[in-house]
């Protein structure tokens, strides 16, 4: 299944759309007065990101979708299991700012699944790490590293929120385990050497919510 080429994009043009409209969303939540149109525009923001990583991704095929599909799927249900049943991650309720839920689950969730664990996998397969196994303990390391970011920005708007306001080293090993089968999936799907854009996309991510979560520790 190829897809034409006046719907792909350019690792320049994927760049400049992923840091432009971070930097813009992180004044837009830093200003008071219009963090709550910023709030309103996140699910907005995943999608866009979500079209510019399958816009620039290299040799789009029923491979590519396949893995899109599952890594969403499997996010939505173990993100499921998370909430119901407080086997995966903890204690823990989404709120309203991701949009859209289906059994109290944001359907977003699984598209940011899908964007963290292609970025990930894409940085560590443009590592000099040589062998898989490294490659994935090394990417599982960094979605928790991040995940320590996301977690105070989180709470704070209402992206989800935990029980009595404690999140525990549960959430983070859990992380880890699931990044880590995640991205060995990854490996497996064997896709060619991707290009510099879902990288820039994880670095980002890394600047977004650092700055945020720095902001909310200095002003509380």
């Amino acid at each position: 299944m190829e897809r034409p080429k006046d719907l792909s994009i350019t690792p320049r043009t994927a760049i400049i759309i992923i840091v432009l409209f971070h930097f813009v969303g992180l004044v837009g939540l830093l200003v008071p007065a219009t963090r709550p149109l910023f709030l309103q525009l996140v699910p907005w923001h995943l999608l866009l990101m979500l079209l510019v990583i399958v816009l620039a991704h290299k040799n789009f095929d029923g491979k590519f979708v396949g893995f899109m599909a599952l890594v969403f799927v499997s996010g939505i249900v173990l993100e499921w299991i998370g909430v119901h049943k407080k086997w995966v991650f903890g204690d823990y309720a989404y709120g309203e700012v991701l949009g859209i839920k289906i059994l109290d689950i944001p359907l977003t969730i699984g598209i940011n699944w899908f964007l963290l664990i292609y970025a990930a996998g894409v940085t560590m397969q443009r590592s000099r790490l040589m062998s898989i196994i490294p490659r994935v303990i090394v990417g599982s390391l960094l979605l928790v590293v991040l995940d320590l970011l996301i977690e105070p920005v989180a709470i704070r708007f209402d992206y989800w929120h935990w029980t009595d306001n404690i999140i525990p080293f549960k959430n983070y090993y859990c992380w880890f385990l699931v990044s880590a089968v995640m991205l060995f999936v990854f490996e497996k799907f064997g896709f060619k050497k991707q290009s510099i854009a879902a990288p820039v996309l994880l670095a980002t991510e890394f600047v977004f919510f650092g700055v945020l979560s720095l902001v909310g520790l200095l002003g509380s």
